[in-house]
């Protein structure tokens, strides 16, 4: 097996990998994340995400981040503080890319959508689902569902899960991904490093696509220090930007982005220099080792209530967002009503309701609307959307 090179001792080392559920051979040339990461850029799952929805639904512009596009970011967000921090970039490249493999159409608005059509049978949650379009629902090999992904890999891919699921998971198998949750333990640190490009690449990305859509002016997010410091900053060193506003944004955008990078690679550091731990294993045991000054944090937390206020809970965000809800709601019933308008292997599942889950869940959001069209008769948006 190909061993990763240049690593600290406390990061996810491939040559130690706690296997796959079924086992293989090894990947030689290549380590097992990396053979994790091909995978899931070769998946259907992955290149749907192309025409999913962040904020913005996919016809609102072709400029707004997709799923694709936010996982990409955070890919390279997270490989960036990786490669600092002396930890397994191709783990974390893995996980960032796969994040979001089980997240519905429409972005948050689908997936409350579709765990309110759930209630009664198990709800849902994306970061389960993405588990599950890993495990079980991409049909690529001849001889094992899913993708086999290693259990570094899947352990970053469910990020949060209830005790009642974590419990359920232990039982299907002992000691694998549920455990820590019933354990109180933490995940690797690659894993804590996607979930904080997660964040990270979040709130510099709906900046930008909340001002491109219209929806946010650059007057305010003046009162904002994590904005108004970097935008400071660019003003300074390029004074011409004053009246280059597309520029001035991006600039500070992008100064905002570096800080933050550099911000948790030096807390983190720190904090991993203080407790030594001597490897992967002692990592789990400790608190959380990954995360940013307590100043940081604030000033991330001031955005995010923002953006929640100003962007999130906008009438024309929310306009769409009911559409879209509804589009989900009026899907869900359709398929239960009447299963062969399903594809031959969802409507043959024992469950149903979650093989309709499952469906709808895969969809893009065009798909989802065009699906929508033809099963109600009625068009949820304009008639050129789709």
């Amino acid at each position: 097996m190909m061993a990763d090179t240049g690593l600290a001792r406390w990061a996810s080392h491939s040559e130690r990998s706690r296997g796959r559920r079924h086992p293989e051979p090894p990947p030689a040339p290549r380590t097992e994340h990396q053979r994790d990461r091909d995978r899931i850029v070769h998946s259907t799952a992955f290149r749907r995400l192309v025409y999913k929805t962040q904020v913005f639904v996919n016809h609102e512009g072709d400029l707004f981040r997709t799923r694709l596009t936010h996982s990409l970011e955070v890919a390279q967000l997270g490989r960036s503080m990786a490669r600092l921090l002396a930890l397994n970039e191709d783990l974390v490249e893995a996980i960032a890319l796969a994040h979001d493999l089980g997240h519905t159409p429409f972005g948050h608005a689908g997936q409350d959508a579709l765990h309110e059509c759930m209630h009664a049978h198990g709800g849902f949650e994306h970061n389960l689902q993405s588990l599950r379009v890993v495990d079980e629902l991409e049909q690529r090999y001849a001889t094992f569902d899913g993708l086999n992904l290693s259990f570094e890999a899947r352990e970053g891919i469910l990020k949060r899960c209830p005790r009642a699921i974590a419990e359920r998971l232990e039982l299907s198998e002992p000691g694998g991904v549920g455990r820590r949750f019933l354990e109180g333990l933490q995940p690797s640190l690659e894993a804590q490093l996607v979930n904080l490009a997660d964040e990270i690449a979040y709130n510099a990305h709906d900046i930008d696509d909340g001002v491109r859509s219209g929806l946010l002016t650059l007057a305010q997010l003046e009162g904002l220090p994590l904005v108004d410091r970097f935008r400071g900053e660019a003003l300074e060193a390029h004074p011409t930007l004053a009246g280059q506003p597309r520029r001035l944004l991006a600039e500070t955008l992008r100064r905002m982005l570096s800080a933050e990078v550099y911000d948790v690679v030096e807390c983190t550091a720190a904090r991993l220099r203080e407790a030594d731990p001597a490897d992967a294993d002692a990592v789990r045991h400790l608190g959380p080792m990954v995360g940013a000054s307590a100043a940081l944090r604030e000033q991330s937390l001031s955005l995010k209530r923002f953006l929640f206020s100003a962007l999130y809970r906008h009438p024309q965000v929310m306009d769409t967002t009911d559409r879209a809800r509804a589009v989900v709601h009026e899907l869900f019933a359709a398929y239960l009503a009447r299963p062969a308008e399903l594809p031959p292997d969802h409507a043959a599942h024992a469950d149903l309701p979650r093989a309709v889950a499952d469906y709808i869940a895969g969809m893009t959001d065009r798909f989802a609307l065009r699906e929508h069209h033809r099963l109600t008769g009625r068009r949820a948006f304009d008639a050129g959307v789709f």
